[in-house]
């Protein structure tokens, strides 16, 4: 059914993203120290911490989305009649694995 499985894409796909952008912002500001410490053009410096900046504002949107998915996939895994298909214990895998 589509809604389920839209459900249970959403909530893996939104968690690898928050993964991705907080992976950016901690790589990003490792790099930015570097840079610094490197003497790089601090024109080249301000324009990294931008683009730090950018992965930090997204983290929140990210985490909201993946917030409403999981809503969303924990309301599908309510329903314990499908309890046995291999696409529920897949979807509670998911699940299972994502943190809010």
């Amino acid at each position: 059914d589509l809604p389920e499985y839209k459900a249970v894409v959403s909530t893996q796909s939104t968690g690898k993203e928050v993964q991705m952008y907080q992976k950016e912002v901690v790589d990003g500001e490792l790099k930015v120290q570097q840079m610094k410490d490197e003497g790089k053009d601090p024109y080249d410096i301000k324009k990294m911490g931008e683009v730090v900046d950018e992965s930090k504002a997204m983290v929140p949107d990210a985490r909201n989305r993946l917030r409403k998915a999981v809503e969303d996939l924990d309301l599908l895994l309510e329903d314990k009649s499908s309890a046995d298909l291999p696409e529920y214990k897949a979807a509670q895998e998911i699940r299972d694995d994502v943190s809010v």
